[in-house]
């Protein structure tokens, strides 16, 4: 047998996983997209009619639509720079040489991350309670009127972002923690010995060194914020007044609650070029920062 021959029967079943759950389930989605696709479809095929571009067009015309594609557009772009903000500190905290106890809090810092989703959001609705919430009673310390965090249309989203950068955080954490441990000693040490500050040493050794670490941290939370759907599923079901419906969770509602599976796959691929657009566009800044 030939060496390619061997290496393709050793990536051969890896391939066909790949073909069976991802790009038939792709595919089928795709198609699906640009027919009628709904209940009725599910009990006989027939049922089942070609009509184009009509979901897609719908969407655009549907004002729910704008206001989820709102409200996922103002959780990335606020959210996943709070998040990378976030796990930098704490692996940059982490990575001290002052920090003691390193072990104990990369764990406690990593809990939420394999924390089940039911048991942090129960603990998160005592927590924001209006009445009884501590978050609230710190608040009333500073002589801070309470705040309706999921009951209030301007407050429900920071919520559920606060919730989400606590929760995902620890993930990106070990990640960037990783690639600070990675740099070598001696450019710190030449740095200092050339009577550089903590600042300098900083932008021009730790951050270039972190490029890609930084990408792909920035590029993996992107798409879990795109793709935000638990939380507002569990904490508001997408209230107040469809301030925390997200684009996924109307994929959701249109596929699974209305049964209209084309619509709700058409969602689907809408979700997926935003995604990729936002994605280019990381790569594209990380090229130019990494040749200036």
């Amino acid at each position: 047998m030939k060496p390619t021959q061997a290496a393709w029967l050793f990536v051969l079943p890896a391939l066909m996983a790949i073909a069976v759950f991802f790009v038939v389930p792709v595919a089928a989605a795709l198609l699906m997209s640009v027919t009628d696709f709904d209940i009725y479809g599910l009990a006989d095929l027939g049922n089942v009619r070609f009509i184009g571009l009509a979901n897609y067009l719908r969407l655009v015309q549907t004002p729910l639509f704008w206001q989820a594609l709102f409200n996922t557009l103002f959780f990335v772009l606020v959210g996943v720079p709070l998040s990378v903000a976030a796990s930098l500190v704490a692996a940059l905290l982490l990575n001290s040489p002052l920090a003691r106890l390193k072990g104990l809090y990369r764990t406690a810092l990593f809990v939420p991350v394999v924390t089940t989703l039911a048991a942090v959001a129960v603990m998160w609705r005592f927590l924001l309670h209006t009445r009884y919430g501590l978050l609230n009673y710190g608040l009333s310390s500073l002589n801070i009127s309470p705040i309706d965090w999921l009951g209030n249309p301007h407050w429900a989203m920071p919520a559920i972002m606060l919730l989400s950068v606590w929760k995902n955080f620890g993930y990106n954490m070990i990640i960037l923690l990783a690639g600070l441990q990675a740099i070598p000693a001696d450019q710190y040490e030449a740095a200092h010995l050339e009577g550089a500050g903590a600042f300098t040493v900083f932008r021009h050794i730790t951050l270039p060194s972190l490029v890609p670490m930084l990408l792909m941290v920035s590029i993996l939370t992107m798409a879990a914020h795109f793709q935000l759907f638990a939380e507002p599923y569990v904490m508001t079901q997408g209230g107040p007044a469809q301030r925390t419906v997200t684009v996924l969770y109307l994929m959701y509602e249109e596929g699974f609650k209305w049964w209209s599976l084309g619509s709700g796959s058409a969602v689907a691929f809408v979700l997926f070029l935003f995604m990729f657009g936002f994605t280019v566009i990381q790569i594209q800044a990380a090229r130019r920062w990494g040749t200036t």
